[in-house]
């Protein structure tokens, strides 16, 4: 598990494509220390695996499935890429509850200034809309922003000169494509109310949500 906060930003130092699949090479622009084989790490805002590693450098393979659904196909040698490690029991919980697993691929649409923070607005296939929220959380490319606001098929967030200080939306332009995971808190509320409301519930004496049901779900 991750928590959207990231470390700070590494690069592309080989890609080894071997048919539909990859093995990176990564170079850490930052101090990190202690890497062990079998860790998870966060490469924008993907879940990978460390295989091997040395002085601020590891590899990671990404399999057919992973780079069919992530922008992680579309890396080359010098390309900068945000790294998160995984959260350990007793750390700082700064941002949100990020699994790692993408959810789908953002469009940037839209750029423009507000005061020295940037507005970004993405675009993303209207499947995934009734996950994101005014104020809720998401993540794009392994960064834990907050939604200002969105509709269906668009989001926008703030972004402050912190981040675009020390992760990759400095680089990011309309078109560029990132990886947007949404809360996974939404996706389980969803799966665990679904069979209690309409057609699909099984007990048609609980067609509908109701306060006793809530209750003893523990909300």
């Amino acid at each position: 598990m991750f928590t959207g906060l990231v470390l700070g930003m590494g690069r592309i130092e080989a890609a080894d494509n071997r048919g539909t699949e990859t093995r990176f090479r990564i170079k850490a622009m930052f101090d990190l220390r202690d890497i062990e084989a079998g860790e998870s790490i966060a490469v924008n805002g993907v879940c990978l695996t460390v295989e091997i590693f040395g002085d601020n450098w590891f590899t990671c393979y990404a399999s057919g499935e992973t780079l069919s659904v992530t922008s992680l196909g579309g890396l080359k040698i010098g390309s900068t890429v945000n790294l998160e490690r995984a959260l350990a029991m007793g750390d700082r919980f700064g941002g949100h509850i990020v699994s790692g697993h993408v959810d789908c691929l953002a469009h940037v649409a839209e750029i423009r200034p507000s005061g020295q923070s940037k507005i970004y607005k993405l675009s993303f296939d209207a499947a995934h809309g009734k996950y994101v929220i005014p104020k809720g959380s998401i993540t794009l490319d392994g960064i834990s922003l907050t939604v200002n606001d969105c509709a269906p098929t668009w989001l926008e967030v703030n972004i402050i000169p912190e981040t675009q200080k020390v992760t990759t939306i400095a680089g990011w332009i309309p078109g560029t494509v990132v990886n947007m995971e949404t809360d996974v808190i939404g996706k389980y509320v969803e799966r665990m109310v679904t069979p209690w409301v309409g057609e699909t519930a099984k007990d048609t004496s609980k067609t509908g949500i109701t306060m006793e049901y809530l209750r003893k779900n523990g909300f």
